[in-house]
């Protein structure tokens, strides 16, 4: 018998219990995650938006007067006030016209709904369609009035919440960020600080790709509508740039908004504005995001599809919002601890030669 026996086993013991622990400890906390999964993502986008608004904050920080300079809490406040001043004032000038014309529109609106439901009833497949059951829908949507009533004040507490956690991020996100740090050894502690670094560069990037493709959507909508002479050409224009930071939901919103200033002007106004929305989008997601995503965030077209996919159907507009830039740091994270590319020499039967050479060393 050996003389380690005897110790051996004890220490298997203290092993296996060990593993076991860890392991029961391991899905309590996966457990108690995914009840929490919406704080953790609340939390999570916080942090990426954080990311996203540092490089606005330290230029804002850069102005001074005097010998006087902002540091970061009057930088945030500095870019609150002029984002809420910016649209503010932009909705002050737009929405008093829209307003005026829908009261005047109100007044003629039941002659130009008989005037549609004739043109209906006049396609093969709509002659049995009723315009009285928009009013059946409507009101058994009224019914769910404290449904939405609850829904809207849940969704303004989490805006204000991700604005709160944003902001406390950006002031004491490299602190939270080193103290993380701190739980590894130096040797890997340094080895994960660039990484993440270079994960944060990729962030910053996708904001840029990002707006580049609500001021492209923006400017061709608005050009487009005022070339159709629709009415609030710019307003529309606008909106579909800023609401296109949304992936899915956004374009769809605006399409609504579009179609529906279209379609109390003419049909053809209405065609003009579904044939833009589906030129645009095949367009966009054939050749802009592709194209400048993969500039931007350095993320193949199929990586950003699947990341946009997954992030919708996990955590609906929120997931689809940070999928991309959470693919990106993903996307970092595996090129840094488990691919290993051999780099390539320039000539395609080198490495095989160099592989025969050693082997018959």
């Amino acid at each position: 018998m050996s003389p380690h026996s005897d110790k051996e086993q004890p220490a298997r013991t203290r092993s296996l219990r060990s593993d076991v622990v860890f392991t029961i400890t391991l899905l309590i906390l996966l457990g108690l995650a995914w009840q929490a999964r919406e704080v953790l993502m609340l939390i999570f986008v916080s942090a990426v938006f954080a990311v996203v608004l540092s490089p606005a904050i330290e230029a804002v920080r850069q102005i001074h007067i005097g010998h006087w300079w902002p540091d970061r809490a009057t930088a945030i406040i500095i870019i609150i006030v002029i984002a809420s001043v910016s649209f503010g004032s932009f909705f002050i000038l737009a929405v008093p016209p829209m307003y005026r014309d829908l009261q005047s529109a109100s007044s003629y609106l039941p002659q130009r709904m008989a005037e549609i439901s004739k043109q209906l009833h006049a396609i093969p497949l709509m002659q049995k369609f009723d315009p009285t059951m928009i009013g059946d829908y409507v009101g058994d949507a009224a019914g769910g009035t404290f449904e939405l009533f609850k829904g809207m004040v849940m969704g303004l507490f989490m805006i204000f919440s991700w604005m709160i956690l944003t902001a406390y991020f950006v002031l004491d996100g490299q602190r939270a960020f080193y103290w993380f740090l701190s739980f590894f050894n130096e040797p890997q502690r340094g080895r994960l600080r660039s990484t993440m670094l270079r994960a944060e560069k990729r962030i910053r990037h996708w904001l840029v790709g990002q707006g580049l493709l609500m001021l492209i959507l923006g400017v061709s909508a608005g050009v487009s509508f005022w070339l159709m002479h629709i009415r609030y050409a710019l307003f529309l224009g606008v909106m579909a740039g800023l609401l296109n930071i949304v992936p899915f939901a956004g374009p769809f919103v605006s399409f609504v908004m579009s179609s529906t200033v279209a379609a109390l002007d003419s049909w053809s106004k209405l065609l003009g504005v579904i044939g833009f929305y589906f030129l645009y989008q095949q367009i966009e997601n054939a050749i802009l995001i592709p194209k400048i995503m993969k500039y931007s965030v350095d993320l193949p077209a199929l990586a950003v599809i699947i990341a946009l996919a997954l992030g919708a159907a996990l955590a609906g507009i929120p997931g689809a919002l940070i999928a991309v830039p959470t693919a990106a740091v993903l996307g970092v994270l595996l090129d840094e601890y488990f691919v290993r590319v051999r780099p390539f020499s320039g000539r395609p039967h080198d490495d095989e030669e160099k592989s025969e050479t050693m082997a018959i060393s």
